[in-house]
């Protein structure tokens, strides 16, 4: 055993359960990922006592006493991760683009509002203490007055919560005063209107926006106060990481999508262009896409999932008594070791990420116009990508995991689906969420990391 081990970068996974601290060797001529650390995570005191233990793991892992690092970047989704309210004009319009930019971002959204917030919105907000409000709505020097009004409607709940404004250019100014005569002029952020005309969604500044926002509050959050302690480069919400690793992929390899079913969440991260034929159906369709399911989980949120099966229907697929099912569910473990155990999770998975796609991907609907009936593509077009990632734990160590793609795409022909030829990889090492952050001070990096956790040259 070695006395002490010098890493370049150590990635800290900071989740709701369990914290990861993923060891890289970036400065080398070949990029390395050399091991893991898992601990329990301390948000209820102090999530650096966790991250200390999984450092602590990591040392016995790598077989050295003491391991000293030149940076640590870390995601987090402990204490609900990045907890947003949205609020624009129109639902289908700022509205829409405000929450697809949230999402993309990696934000779990607790309430959405369009016009005027009314009572029981502000009484909803002053309940959730969300980490950011984003209020947009209005094309640029178009409708003013929904947003300055909801704005300060927002500011008098006294929540001390930075406000992102993300609406009608014509605004700024007035917002900017809005805010001093409040003396709260910290809390706010003004950025790019993310609606500036009709069908066109500006995501990226916003996104980028949230991100800063999250990494400079991130300290109010329970638990959280001494972060920057032992963490010495960027910080972001988790979800928005395995965005990040998504969306670099794409710039190497074409279109892709990421599923990554997790514990408490499902989530669908898309990075597509559609096929000429679908195009013109496309308008106020992100090319970046995240979809995210807070009810299906395998461990978290596990129950949720059991109750959309028939008993009879597990019971039979996975091939046990009534005895010995009412045994697995009464010792029911995210890390399965039996053939039943991971039978019946290989079950729960499924079920999530088939959910998760139907929300997530278009179809073809039938309409009626004047000259009859017509068939028109509705929702994101993911008929030209060229690549499947898996990743989240149960997709990534369960055998065969791929046939779960496979067979829903060949039980939905009408979906605007990849064909069934498409290369489906999984993350092999587990460093999606790691690399994302990772990618925004090396992008080089992350991408000969990411290919090969893919396994592909």
């Amino acid at each position: 055993m070695s006395k002490a081990l010098e890493i370049d970068v150590l990635v800290a996974e900071i989740g709701s359960t369990t914290t990861l601290v993923n060891a890289f060797q970036i400065h080398n001529q070949v990029p390395k990922f050399l091991g893991r650390g898992v601990s329990n995570t301390t948000v209820s005191t102090d999530v650096n006592v966790g991250l200390k233990l999984a450092i602590e793991d990591l040392s016995i892992e790598l077989n050295t006493e003491k391991i000293i690092y030149k940076e640590m970047f870390a995601t987090s989704s402990a204490a609900g991760g990045l907890r947003m309210t949205v609020h624009g004009l129109v639902y289908e319009m700022t509205v829409r683009a405000s929450k697809e930019a949230a999402l993309n971002a990696g934000a779990n959204i607790h309430l959405i509002t369009a016009g005027k917030v009314m009572d029981r919105d502000l009484n909803r907000i002053a309940e959730l203490r969300p980490n950011i409000a984003l209020i947009a709505g209005g094309t640029d020097y178009g409708e003013r007055d929904t947003a300055l009004y909801n704005i300060k409607k927002i500011l008098e709940l006294n929540l001390d919560i930075p406000i992102i404004y993300a609406g009608n250019i014509e605004n700024q100014y007035e917002v900017v005063e809005i805010f001093k005569k409040q003396k709260k002029l910290k809390l706010l952020k003004i950025v790019e209107n993310v609606y500036p005309r009709v069908d066109y969604l500006n995501i990226l500044p916003l996104r980028k926006v949230i991100y800063e926002t999250f990494e400079e509050n991130i300290v109010h959050a329970q638990g959280m106060d001494h972060i920057f302690e032992i963490v010495n480069q960027k910080i972001m919400p988790t979800p928005g990481s395995v965005m990040e690793s998504t969306m670099i992929l794409h710039e190497k390899l074409g279109n892709i999508v990421t599923i990554d079913v997790g514990g408490a969440t499902t989530d669908v991260h898309s990075v597509a262009i559609p096929s000429d034929d679908f195009k013109e159906f496309q308008e106020g369709e992100p090319l970046s896409k995240r979809t995210v399911e807070g009810d299906l989980g395998v461990f978290i949120n596990y129950n949720n999932v059991l109750k959309m099966f028939e008993k009879s229907e597990l019971i039979s697929t996975i091939g046990c008594t009534n005895v010995e099912f009412d045994e697995l569910i009464d010792n029911y473990s995210y890390i399965p070791i039996t053939d039943s155990q991971k039978s019946l999770v290989y079950e729960l998975t499924k079920k999530c990420t088939h959910l998760a796609l139907d929300r997530h991907v278009g179809d073809l609907k039938k309409v009626f116009t004047s000259s009859g009936q017509k068939i028109i593509p509705e929702g994101k077009d993911l008929t030209q990508t060229e690549l499947i990632v898996l990743t989240g734990g149960a997709l990534v160590n369960l055998v065969q995991t791929e046939n779960i793609v496979k067979e829903y795409i060949k039980k939905n022909p009408t979906k605007l689906l990849p064909g069934k030829n498409v290369r489906i990889l999984r993350d092999h090492d587990y460093i999606m969420a790691s690399v994302g952050v990772l990618s925004l001070k090396y992008p080089d990096v992350a991408v000969e990391l990411l290919k090969k956790s893919l396994r592909i040259g």
